[in-house]
């Protein structure tokens, strides 16, 4: 799927250009390229900094999100690389804690694109090493690497073995590439195993633990499984985690939604089960309530798209994009309709199944505008709202989610919750729309 990243600086646009027409313009994966790119570049991989590597089909960039906040609260600084970003690019490639800066980011990808002739590095793999070059470059204590697509495949698992390897929760997601079998996608996460390295896992089904179990083993790793090796129990303000170090309880993370403090009780896990960095247990606790992560149930502060909605209005913001993403942040909604109108603004990409996802989220709601996602192949908004109307929901199309708001004000001319979802893509526009740009 093509990334369509854009920036407002030429000099990071140029590169970006010039990346565009070099790369292959779809995802592929596999390792020859990557491993040829980096070899070019001195093979920075090998430099960097103790690495936490996490898997997952939702849940990754929330779990990452917990490992850096835990880090830096413990008064070190991290890297982080992190896909796809919502507004611009430079919110994959995080230096000791600070986003990359924009004459940087174009003088490392100039750098980068210049080792690139004749491999036909993809999009992604180019960004990975580009990452994974300034990382190489700059001290910090530790580096948190999230997963693209897939696993086993995937151009971040040219790492070496990491001090931790993490996978969250899994799904049917990107079927192109790994299918639509469960256990099938569990083997291609558990494809980050590395020897001697722990790869800290949720609790899963019994059919795709063995699948886990089974790459785990064959690639000398040592599992380390919610509900054998780990516990964590969830209870009003408070998050109970155990393991054989002990009990610690935690505060209910600051992120919205049940899911959250499981990632948080996974992000927990991983940082007790290596030995690379002693992580107090008070960074645990400032884990949970000050990590911020954008577009997962995030609440839109009043800005130039939100002000379309009737005054006393909420809006919020999610990703969600696939069925087992959708579940969680229904979940999150049940309460919506005993405290007034509610309404949904869904667009989603054409690739992804859109049904079932609008089948949770429109069941917490009254109301359905649906919309386009900007730049990319999309459902059409007329099919998605009839597939609503068919579900027995009130739905209408819109051109854009300004237009929707403006549709849902005018339904309902009062106070109303809305849910804007179905797409990371969809979520960065709005940010942009509502002068929300992540720092």
């Amino acid at each position: 799927m093509p990334d369509h990243a854009r920036s407002q600086n030429p000099a990071v646009q140029a590169q970006l250009d010039r990346l565009w027409s070099l790369s292959p313009g779809a995802d592929i994966l596999g390792l020859e390229r990557i491993t040829q790119l980096l070899a070019r570049l001195g093979d920075p991989q090998n430099h960097l900094p103790p690495v936490f590597h996490v898997a997952g089909t939702n849940g990754k960039g929330s779990t990452c999100a917990f490992l850096r906040t835990a880090i830096e609260a413990s008064g070190r600084r991290v890297h982080v690389y992190s896909s796809p970003h919502l507004v611009r690019f430079n919110e994959r490639i995080r230096i000791a804690g600070d986003l990359i800066e924009d004459d940087a980011l174009a003088a490392l990808l100039d750098e980068v694109l210049g080792q690139a002739e004749g491999i036909g590095a993809s999009f992604f793999e180019v960004t990975t090493a580009a990452a994974f070059l300034a990382f190489a470059r700059t001290p910090a204590a530790a580096t948190i690497i999230e997963v693209g697509l897939g696993g086993r495949l995937d151009a971040t698992n040219i790492l070496p073995p990491p001090a931790v390897c993490g996978i969250a929760a899994l799904g049917i997601d990107h079927e192109a590439f790994l299918g639509r079998s469960l256990i099938g996608i569990a083997r291609e996460k558990a494809g980050i195993a590395k020897a001697g390295t722990p790869l800290v896992t949720m609790d899963y089904p019994r059919s795709l633990h063995e699948a886990i179990a089974q790459v785990a083993a064959n690639a000398g790793t040592p599992l380390v499984s919610r509900g054998r090796d780990w516990f964590s129990r969830s209870r009003p303000g408070k998050v109970d985690y155990r393991d054989e170090r002990g009990e610690i309880t935690l505060p209910r993370p600051a992120l919205i939604g049940g899911h959250q403090a499981r990632n948080l009780a996974l992000a927990t896990a991983m940082i007790r089960h290596q030995d690379k960095l002693s992580i107090p247990d008070e960074a645990l606790q400032a884990a949970a309530t000050q990590t911020h992560w954008p577009a997962r149930m995030q609440p839109l502060d009043d800005g130039p798209l939100t002000a379309r909605l009737p005054g006393g209005s909420s809006c919020w913001l999610d990703g969600a994009h696939n069925p087992s993403a959708a579940g969680p942040v229904a979940r999150a909604m049940m309460h919506w309709q005993s405290q007034g109108p509610s309404a949904l603004v869904l667009g989603m990409l054409a690739n992804k199944e859109a049904g079932p996802v609008l089948q949770k989220l429109g069941a917490m709601v009254d109301f359905i505008v649906t919309v386009p996602v900007p730049d990319h192949a999309t459902h059409a908004p007329e099919e998605l709202a009839s597939q609503a109307r068919q579900l027995g929901i009130e739905a209408l199309a819109a051109a854009d989610p300004a237009e929707a708001l403006k549709v849902i004000a005018h339904r309902f001319q009062k106070p109303v919750r809305v849910l804007i979802a179905g797409s990371l893509y969809l979520a960065g526009h709005v940010l942009a729309l509502n002068d929300e740009v992540p720092q």
